[in-house]
């Protein structure tokens, strides 16, 4: 019998259209966790792999992560079948006696972010976890709960850990030092940018933490704190602002933007439409918030996302540790729960009653100042063109944040090997070489901008070479020109979209001077040269197994070729769609004295890159 990789997916065949299916998705998405609780339930062991924590707090992730939606299921009204053991494992990981121990904590620590589900446990269902301990219990649980908030956590969205453990002390009634919580809140305010956008930390990024972590706990701090807090009418108030935002980033299948880090949380991108319903804040029409939760689910229900016992893998579209962070135990995905939040909601909620809107399929291209993006809606995919970020602290920093684009349904590929250039996917981007081994791509811009619907960016791959490069949406296309100035010859290698490869090259490819193409059965990706004088060579390239996230297997159109020492102006026209779609023909190139005028004008920095920069 052929192993099927989709049936092993929980979430498959389920219509995921009410209430009860989500709530069968999420029971469906824990029982295949009960074989690996320790025997005193206060850890759960998935596999071998390892983060760069140590093993204990990756078991303690395993542990914590699924009373993310747990909690609110069983908040609003659900039968959870399970709460003895994690009643004995809150008190066996807390107990400093007992064999499970969680270890004591002195300094930043992977405990200190799944803390945050427990104290959002205490405060939704004390009756389950709690009211039953004995006393020796409870005080083991305060002391470890006051004692590992007292340290400094990461300047980011983990300020907000403190604040749900300090949620859950005061509702079970102990005592702390609330002027630790009053610290944060004034803290996570300094990351606000405006117009509903964050930054996590004092960082040149914006990603998906805005919407499943700076504005999801911010909202479940504005639906449970005290009538009156000038916090959470602020929280509120972001919020409606930055739903009218961040639904450009969902295409009109629930697919989201795969964009920067942890995507391997997977359905937590669906987390803030949850939280607005959580917090019953109706910042769009419920039921343009119930389709994109809805089918968000439904995205996810049909790709192969576990193993083959049923546990949510490391990868995005299929188990995928090479696109994973240093930071992603086995126990990592179970994030994704935090997307079951409307299940607090009773069933005759405005949200669960609403009748779901359709998402238009194609829209006008948005500009996004604050994360430097202009989203263009197609049918079946979303694509953002993009500058202005950069991550130098993560694994494939530069794939997941600096290509000129990203999309919903294409995903982004990253590199396998740093001295392989011939064998580079480099969708989205243009790679340079002076050596045909070693490449270099972007990472960073020293200056961003947008005007309108169009992005500038300035960046040095080498200290002596200078970059600037446009990009303009044109309907199906968009079109990248680069300015490239260089002392010595370089080879370059532009890449368009990345789509799934067909079994026994089935595929039909066109590749020569100035263009390739690859046609699938499903799709079709186009990239061509639109610059004068030589043209750059076509190839459709086999991309290395398992680069891609959301297929292992792709090939991506490109274009080579050499560029003299001096100035080299370079223009692309690349564009992707569903087969059976027509892109039309490529789009003329903009001319580029327009576009310099159209930036000194009118050109604004990019909210992203408007941080010091940090190494």
């Amino acid at each position: 019998m052929i192993y099927d990789p989709a049936s092993a997916n929980p979430l498959t065949g389920n219509p995921l259209k009410t209430r009860a299916d989500v709530a069968k998705a999420l029971n469906d998405l824990f029982n295949p966790l009960l074989p690996y609780f320790s025997e005193g339930h206060a850890r759960v062991r998935l596999s071998g792999t390892a983060a760069h924590f140590d093993r204990i707090a990756a078991d303690v992730e395993g542990f914590a992560r699924p009373l993310w939606g747990v909690t609110p299921f069983a908040a609003g009204g659900g039968a959870f079948d399970h709460w003895d053991r994690y009643r004995e494992g809150l008190a066996n990981g807390m107990d400093p006696e007992h064999p499970e121990y969680w270890g004591e904590v002195k300094r930043t620590d992977q405990r200190m972010v799944e803390m945050a589900a427990i104290g959002f446990t205490l405060r939704m269902v004390p009756e389950h976890v709690w009211d039953p301990l004995p006393q020796r219990a409870k005080d083991n649980i305060a002391t470890y709960l006051k004692g590992i908030r007292q340290y400094p956590y990461a300047d980011n969205n983990w300020k907000f850990f403190r604040i749900l453990v300090d949620m859950g002390l005061e509702r079970v009634g102990v005592d702390f030092d609330r002027s630790l919580t009053e610290q944060y809140l004034d803290e996570l305010d300094g990351f606000y940018l405006g117009d509903g956008w964050y930054r996590d930390g004092n960082v040149r990024r914006i990603d998906h933490y805005i919407p499943f972590a700076m504005h999801f706990y911010g909202l479940i701090y504005a639906k449970l704190a005290k009538p009156g807090d000038p916090r959470a009418a602020a929280y509120r108030k972001r919020a409606a602002l930055f739903a009218k935002d961040i639904r450009h980033w969902f295409d009109d299948e629930g697919g989201t933007l795969a964009f920067g880090r942890s995507l391997t949380y997977r359905f937590a991108c669906g987390g803030i439409w949850a939280a607005l319903a959580f917090a019953d804040l109706e910042a769009l029409p419920w039921g343009e918030i119930k389709g994109h939760f809805l089918r968000h689910l439904r995205w996810w229900s049909r790709h192969p996302i576990a193993d083959r016992d049923g546990v949510l893998s490391i990868g995005y579209g299929y188990p995928n540790l090479l696109m994973s962070e240093s930071y992603n135990s086995a126990g990592s995905p179970y994030w994704a729960l935090k997307a079951f939040l409307p299940l607090a909601l009773s069933e005759d909620h405005p949200f669960w009653q609403a009748d779901e809107t359709p998402a238009e399929a194609v829209k006008p291209p948005v500009p996004l100042k604050h994360p430097g993006m202009v989203m263009m809606q197609q049918k079946g995919n979303v694509v953002a063109l993009s500058s202005g970020q950069q991550n130098y602290q993560m694994r494939h920093g530069a794939e997941k944040y600096a290509k000129f684009v990203y999309s919903s349904r294409y995903g982004f590929s990253v590199e396998a090997d740093e001295r392989a250039y011939l064998s580079g996917a480099f969708d989205g981007m243009l790679a340079l070489s002076d050596d045909m081994r070693h490449y270099r791509v972007r990472e960073s811009n020293e200056v961003a901008q947008i005007a309108h619907k169009t992005l500038y960016a300035r960046w040095k791959p080498w200290d002596d070479v200078t970059v600037e490069t446009w990009l303009v949406p044109a309907v199906h296309w968009h079109v990248r020109i680069h300015r490239i100035e260089t002392p010595r010859a370089l080879h370059t290698t532009e890449g368009g979209f990345a789509i799934g490869r067909a079994d026994l090259d089935a595929d039909v490819c066109q590749e020569g001077s100035g263009l390739a193409e690859a046609r699938s059965a499903t799709d079709v990706s186009l990239i061509h040269d639109l610059s004068e004088g030589n043209r750059r060579q076509g190839r459709n390239q086999r991309a290395l197994p398992n680069t891609n996230l959301i297929v292992g297997k792709t090939i991506v159109p490109q274009l080579l070729g050499e560029i003299a020492p001096g100035t080299t102006v370079l223009a692309t026209a690349v564009a992707a769609a569903p087969a059976g779609t027509d892109p039309g023909d490529p789009p003329v190139a903009p001319d580029l004295s327009e576009l310099e005028a159209l930036f000194a004008r009118e050109g604004v920095t990019v909210s992203a890159i408007d941080v010091p920069e940090r190494f």
